[in-house]
């Protein structure tokens, strides 16, 4: 990266080291930087992380982002090229569709002005960054299946990745970043943000050995992410057994940059009591912040099967909505039951179907058996209450309604809880249990912004200098949050901030 000697101001004032200074490491962070390297200001980004473990928590996500389009068509110029493009289906998905989505899954909670800017910005802005060098592809081993007569359809409203998921992300920012003149420093323990004369001029970096130097800018953007990587916070904020969640992501988002933004002013935003949770490996022993499995961790055709805890019994509703609108909330159920853990269970009929990436991958913790009381032994579960739960289900399914994948088909299990969409017997073995606990991926609580990322105090006026993105802006997700949305909002709201700081 470059580095060039630090400018200075006018007589009497500290020399800047940028214009503008970016601290984190992650999807919206690096796209902060570029919006404002390629105005021409001199921007400095930095990241918590050593070099080997960059690219925060958008480094072990799928890449998957969403956004509104008319169709394939539409998305040709976007995406890479693929044979399978010819034979095809991806149904449209309009800003309107997506604004509905947010309302549904937040019940209502999302703020409207930055839903707003998110559902009609995050497409052009993907395409702003194609053209900066990221690539993007359709994402059909996540979100499509194929069909008897050999086509696929999408299905879910998310359809668009980033080639190489979030690792290939990631290193596509950092060569941005270089080509645009970056300079990238890592391992950079940012502590604290000066403030002068009512306006934010640079930030406090905490060294090795406890001192701290300050780096000086014009702005500070802060995309550092959210707290879930501290126990002591998840436990205050999220409730008791929260600190027990794994981390899924990166390791380096503490909430330290939260707290120095509330420090100086700032206005909290969003919802501090929930976050984005999945359902996550439960006994692989490296099952946080692992930097070769990343997202392979999580668990997702659960859909498919059904869910029990470790006393046989079901406690979700799998087929409530299409995964990309479920996933991120049944981990806090997990989290719940006895133990934290659940296992979700599948018969050799649907083996075949589940995830190649996910359910087939080293140090898997999974079960297998002919029989369900076979199958209930080896999990430590009562082998009557399982077999009771499966046949119940079993019997309370209408096998006269069509089962279908690729949409909300209505086939349900009458039974407690209800089954609303996929719902096929479990007869054929062997049978499969696949053991899951929380997985926390990110925290919905954040700091208060306009919807350019200028960070608000608790009068509502921005605080001169300071801008936000990425998870440390609050207010867009509660609850729950539509698959994908996550990598769309860095985007959009760290460009926002970047053509402005």
């Amino acid at each position: 990266m470059t580095t060039s000697a630090p400018e200075t101001t006018r007589e009497g004032q500290h020399a800047l080291d940028a214009d503008v200074i970016v601290v984190g490491g992650g999807n919206a962070a690096f796209t902060a930087a570029h919006a404002a390297a390629v105005r021409g200001r001199k921007v400095l980004l930095l990241e918590k992380a050593p070099q080997d473990e960059f690219g925060g928590n958008s480094y072990y996500t799928a890449g998957a982002t969403r956004i509104s389009h008319g169709g394939l068509e539409d998305l040709a110029d976007l995406v890479e090229p693929d044979e399978r493009h010819a034979a095809t289906v991806v149904p449209p998905y309009s800003p309107e569709d997506y604004t509905a989505d947010l309302v549904r899954v937040t019940e209502g909670r999302n703020d409207p002005d930055l839903t707003e800017a998110l559902v009609h910005e995050a497409a052009p802005n993907l395409r702003w960054l194609k053209s900066l060098g990221l690539k993007y592809r359709l994402m059909y081993e996540r979100q499509a299946y194929q069909r008897e007569d050999g086509s696929y359809l999408f299905w879910g409203g998310l359809h668009v990745g980033n080639v190489g998921g979030g690792e290939g992300l990631m290193h596509d920012h950092l060569a941005v970043a270089e080509r645009l003149g970056t300079e990238v420093r890592f391992g950079q323990d940012v502590s604290g943000l000066i403030v002068e004369d009512g306006r934010v001029r640079g930030v406090e970096v905490r060294q090795q050995d406890g001192t701290v130097t300050e780096l000086r800018a014009e702005s500070v953007v802060l995309g550092a992410g959210g707290f879930e990587s501290s126990a002591e916070w998840r436990r205050e904020h999220l409730g008791e057994g929260w600190e027990n969640a794994k981390v899924r992501g990166t390791r380096f988002n503490n909430g330290d940059m939260i707290a120095a933004g509330l420090a100086i002013g700032a206005q909290k935003a969003g919802d501090w009591s929930t976050c984005h949770s999945t359902q996550w490996d439960a006994f692989n022993p490296d099952n946080e912040s692992n930097r070769e499995l990343t997202n392979r961790l999580t668990r997702q055709s659960y859909f498919l099967g059904i869910i029990v805890n470790t006393e046989g019994q079901r406690f979700v509703d799998e087929g409530e909505d299409f995964r990309n609108y479920t996933y991120a909330k049944f981990g806090r159920e997990i989290l719940k039951q006895p133990g934290s853990v659940a296992y979700q269970v599948f018969d050799a009929n649907l083996r075949a179907m589940l995830r190649t990436e996910e359910y087939d991958m080293p140090g898997i913790s999974v079960e297998q058996a002919d029989t369900l009381e076979e199958l209930a032994a080896r999990i430590g579960v009562d082998p009557q209450s399982l077999a009771a739960t499966v046949a119940d289900y079993n019997a309370s399914i209408d096998t006269s309604v069509p089962w279908d994948p690729t949409v909300k088909d209505g086939r349900r299990a009458e039974t407690t809880p209800v089954k609303s969409n996929w719902a096929t017997p479990l007869t054929e073995g062997p049978f499969y249990a696949y053991a899951v606990t929380c997985g926390i991926t990110f925290t919905f609580g954040g700091l208060k912004s306009d919807t350019h990322g200028r960070v608000l105090d608790a009068q509502g006026e921005a605080i001169p200098g300071l801008y936000v993105c990425g998870e440390m802006l609050g207010g867009l997700f509660s609850a729950n949050y539509p698959g994908g949305s996550g990598l769309a909002a860095g985007v959009v709201f760290g460009r926002r901030a970047g053509t402005l700081a």
